[in-house]
């Protein structure tokens, strides 16, 4: 049964179109007609040996700087195939499927006299599945250039879609009839859209409710069309069966973020951050006068006594920005509370009299 199966697996993949270029190699050659090495020389200096840039670019072969090119030229190499050959390519991955089932199944292991032809099938299949795969990567780039400008770059989407064509081989089910391109898009849509949804924002967003926003965005600009205007939200929650607050919400969630450093301007000399207040920056002028408020304080301060001065300081947060309690003030100073508030009270009336207040009065009002 299984040499069977294999006879017919061989003949399938020689009438298949898989095929291996094969090039003469260049062998390594003398550096000269007589055979002979040539001497060696020394290290000379030269005038270019201080220049930054190299006398000649190395690449690789048939390489070039667009990385979108090389991969569009690597992957047409390989030549698309029919419907006949997609159910020949299918029928060797089921098989390869199989006879992977059967060397690890939990039945136990199979014969010895199997356990080659089942290996043979399963590698078979492996490279029957490649085969597939390789064929319809030009369907995952076909596909992958209508979500373009959308927050992905082009060969992400590619990837992302060459994940769903993955999926798709692995899922294919040739006694159905259709062809394996019309049920590979799906499953390379849904890959690049959920990508999309994931990776695209900046701020992401779950992938029902991408769907949700996409949806009103249609809407949008199907209604622009019919009306002539853009739509209100009661117009917008009619056609799409919810409230008009969820609609102002889902329009909330499609905005995308503004970088700071987008250019203004034809000639791009200011960004959009230069337009925006900190409101955390100090007014010049505010600054100035705090300062010399500070060193009137300060000024004050120093015609009390020392533990005046101490208590007045800690009560009001004049060194640290961070007030503190009576009962704070008085484990610092290890008296008790009542005794820290007659301090208080006595220092605030010196602070009062015309003799020291008067310097503040352009700062505080005291009374």
């Amino acid at each position: 049964m299984v040499a069977q199966s294999r006879t017919e697996v061989k003949n399938s993949a020689e009438s298949s179109p898989e095929s291996a270029d094969a090039g003469p190699e260049a062998g390594a050659g003398t550096s000269s007609d007589t055979g002979q090495p040539p001497p060696e020389e020394g290290f000379v200096l030269a005038e270019g040996d201080d220049a930054d840039e190299p006398e000649q670019q190395v690449l690789v072969a048939g390489a070039t700087a667009d990385p979108v090119k090389d991969y569009l030229k690597l992957i047409g190499r390989v030549s698309l195939l029919n419907a006949e050959q997609e159910v020949d390519l299918a029928k060797r991955i089921e098989a390869g499927l199989f006879a992977v089932e059967k060397l690890g199944g939990e039945s136990g292991a199979p014969a010895e006299d199997l356990v080659a032809e089942y290996e043979w099938l399963a590698e078979d299949g492996r490279q029957a599945k490649n085969h597939l795969l390789e064929a319809n990567l030009r369907l995952v780039v076909s596909l992958a250039k209508r979500y373009t400008g959308r927050g992905m770059g082009f060969l992400d989407l590619i990837q992302e879609g060459n994940l769903g064509l993955i999926r798709a081989v692995e899922k294919f089910d040739y006694s159905k009839g259709y062809k394996f391109s019309t049920y590979a898009t799906w499953w390379i849509r849904q890959a690049i859209t959920r990508a999309m949804a994931d990776q695209a924002r900046t701020i992401r967003i779950p992938v029902h409710m991408v769907e949700v926003i996409n949806k009103l965005a249609r809407v949008q600009r199907q209604m622009l069309q019919d009306l002539g205007r853009s739509a209100t939200p009661e117009e917008l929650a009619k056609e799409l069966d919810m409230t008009p607050e969820k609609v102002v919400e889902v329009q909330k969630y499609g905005r995308e973020p503004i970088s700071l450093h987008t250019p203004l301007g034809d000639d791009g000399g200011s960004e959009f951050g230069d337009l925006i207040e900190d409101s955390e920056a100090v007014v010049p002028a505010d600054a100035v006068a705090f300062r010399l408020l500070q060193e009137q304080v300060y000024s004050v301060l120093e015609t009390l006594s020392e533990r005046e001065a101490g208590v007045v300081s800690l009560r009001f947060g004049l060194g640290d920005g961070q007030p503190k309690t009576l009962d704070e003030i008085g484990k610092v100073y290890g008296v008790t509370r009542e005794r820290i508030r007659q301090i208080e009270s006595k220092t605030m009336s010196k602070l009062r009299h015309p003799s020291r207040s008067q310097v503040l009065r352009d700062y505080l009002d005291l009374t």
